[in-house]
């Protein structure tokens, strides 16, 4: 039974999410600071944030705006990290293995929309 946001598997490894960032972007010239690392790691943290905010809200409505979110958030992480890799901050297997977290992620929260979407269908 889930009885917090922190129970849902969506979010639990959106949090990995994070901490994968964060330990990628700790590598990055430190001239990226306040440009790409900066930009990463919030588009990381944005993703379970949203994730949690939504499952706060009152309105199924409301929750799925807020993984609509995160979704934007994961897309727009997974463009940075093309960025990285093009940039040669990144190495391709640490991006293959990254972008396999962000597949998951994509589809657990795609799922957790369907079912938020069937349930509301069926009130």
């Amino acid at each position: 039974m889930i009885s917090s946001f922190k129970d849902l598997l969506v979010w639990q490894e959106a949090m990995n999410l994070v901490v994968m960032i964060y330990q990628i972007t700790s590598h990055f010239p430190r001239y990226e600071i306040f440009a790409l690392t900066s930009q990463m790691n919030r588009a990381a943290t944005s993703i379970p944030a949203n994730i949690s905010e939504g499952n706060g809200r009152y309105s199924t409505n409301d929750y799925l705006r807020f993984l609509s979110i995160a979704n934007g958030s994961l897309r727009e992480l997974e463009t940075h990290l093309l960025i990285a890799e093009r940039l040669n901050y990144v190495k391709r297997t640490q991006t293959e293995e990254t972008f396999l977290k962000i597949e998951y992620v994509g589809k657990l929260l795609n799922g957790l929309r369907k079912s938020l979407e069937n349930q509301s269908s069926s009130d």
